[in-house]
């Protein structure tokens, strides 16, 4: 999918990757071949595998094939290809934005925030959506409708340590079993993924925002999602988790009236468009 980097420009991108998710997810074979990879023992299994130490040889392959920056980490050895990949970067490196009415970014990310229609219907690219489908709670889905969700989706390349978007009273996680379909656009032109995906999500009691939900969506080959608290006061900026091998995305949903969404964020998604965000980026500010 077409994104705004972070310098402010067009990057038109199809890759191999692309070409191959296309076929898996609209041709019978590629269908076929596709339904074992989404089950979560396919993705336990390559999370075992990623976790062993014979795997650390696969990390200079992959930075160099994707090309990754690694100027924002220490250097050290990996232990293996999972230890590589849930890295974390130097301090300082993801600086947090100093505004407390901002709501910021989780993760390394492409956004897109969408409004969350009065029936809390919502739609990513064509694909419709309800609240009560995603968060299986319909007490929740009617709390939130009228407001705003934001879809951050992580690639391979991306960090995948996440901190809170705010400071608040943190509930109880709650986890959604289902399957890791992967999170790239192109599956969500052909399946509802984010109501079909394991994921897990937690409500943030905030004193800026409101009550604001926090959720982490499993994708293909993301055998965990890893959070490190559960019911605690948590705090804006601090580490909340990270996931393991793949591609995933981050879910942040505010109430009606509280957050206003960035411009750009509005206007790129209008237009089709992902926006290119670090971790700790506004990515909205209190409405008033």
């Amino acid at each position: 999918m077409d994104y705004i980097d972070l310098n402010g420009q067009l990057i038109e991108e199809e890759t191999g990757q692309d070409r191959l998710l296309t076929f898996l997810y609209t041709n019978a074979f590629g269908r076929m071949l596709l339904k074992p990879l989404v089950q979560p023992g396919i993705s336990k299994l390559s999370g075992r595998v990623l976790s062993s130490g014979a795997s650390r040889h696969l990390v200079n392959r992959f930075i160099k094939k994707e090309g990754i920056d690694m100027s924002d980490f220490p250097q050290r050895k990996y232990l293996s290809f999972n230890d590589f990949f849930t890295r974390k970067v130097k301090e300082g490196a993801r600086p947090i934005d100093d505004d407390e009415n901002a709501l910021i970014s989780p993760c390394d990310c492409r956004a897109q925030v969408f409004p969350i229609l009065d029936n809390s219907n919502f739609s990513i690219k064509h694909t419709e959506y309800t609240l009560r489908s995603l968060l299986h709670s319909k007490k929740l889905a009617r709390r939130f409708q009228g407001g705003y969700l934001y879809v951050l989706r992580l690639t391979v390349t991306d960090y995948h340590r996440y901190i809170y978007a705010a400071s608040g009273e943190q509930s109880k996680m709650y986890r959604i079993e289902g399957s890791f379909h992967t999170v790239n656009p192109i599956a969500n032109d052909y399946l509802p993924i984010y109501k079909e995906n394991t994921r897990e999500y937690t409500l943030l009691h905030t004193e800026t925002f409101g009550d604001v939900i926090q959720m982490e969506v499993g994708a293909l080959l993301v055998g965990k999602i890893k959070n490190l608290k559960d019911s605690c006061y948590a705090v804006r900026g601090e580490e909340k988790g990270f996931f393991e091998y793949g591609g995933s995305t981050i879910i942040v949903i505010t109430e009606p009236g509280a957050v206003i969404p960035r411009e750009d964020l509005l206007n790129n998604t209008a237009n089709g468009l992902e926006t290119k965000l670090l971790q700790g980026q506004a990515i909205g500010h209190k409405e008033g």
